[in-house]
């Protein structure tokens, strides 16, 4: 960070700080804002801001999960992001929350995402690594559902099964995502409900 810079990011995810650094924590948006991302978008209810006051610092950030960190640049524009996707942002980014409906719920197990908002840019972070697939207009792609990570608020998309109806029963995907350009859509090479599948198998003997 240069002096005068500032990035926010998730409480408890500070790993090192350098330099003359200032933290200020608050509710970022107001009581009920912040109250929301609690309770439906999976966040956390105070944020922290690091600032580089009259010199050069540096902010050390990381995920709960192991895998990738990107950045995503916003230009008054808007992208949603599933639940413990997003870690810090910077520029003058409003962290809200988006109501998905149940095809929310259906598509990565949240009814409510984040929703980030404005110019700047924000750093998501994924379980696994982290894959940028950019869509033409009109161009399709079917996504496992639990993989999605984040859609830039343009993007076109609706739940649908995997197959007919026997690879749907019996194929090992259920229900999988179709999105339609143009946008990007961001997607994690792995997911915590296999995790949590093969954990619970070696945790009841």
């Amino acid at each position: 960070l240069n002096p005068g810079e500032f990035v926010t990011a998730e409480a408890g995810a500070m790993v090192l700080m350098k330099g003359d650094i200032k933290v200020k924590t608050q509710a970022k948006g107001g009581i009920l804002k912040s109250l929301g991302r609690k309770l439906f978008g999976g966040g956390t209810f105070f944020m922290n801001d690091y600032y580089a006051e009259n010199e050069k610092g540096e902010v050390w950030l990381v995920p709960a999960l192991p895998g990738d960190i990107t950045y995503v640049k916003l230009e008054n524009s808007e992208i949603h992001v599933q639940d413990l996707g997003y870690l810090a942002h910077h520029g003058n980014i409003d962290v809200g929350i988006k109501f998905k409906g149940f095809k929310g719920f259906f598509g990565a197990g949240e009814v409510i995402w984040l929703r980030m908002t404005g110019t700047g840019g924000v750093w998501i972070s994924g379980y696994g690594g982290i894959k940028e697939i950019n869509l033409e207009p009109g161009e399709k792609v079917i996504m496992d559902n639990y993989h999605v990570l984040a859609i830039e608020h343009n993007v076109k998309w609706s739940i649908r099964k995997f197959g007919g109806l026997k690879s749907f029963l019996f194929g090992g995907e259920g229900l999988v995502i179709e999105a339609e350009g143009p946008g990007k859509v961001y997607v994690q090479t792995r997911v915590l409900p296999e995790l949590i599948r093969l954990l619970s198998k070696y945790l009841q003997r």
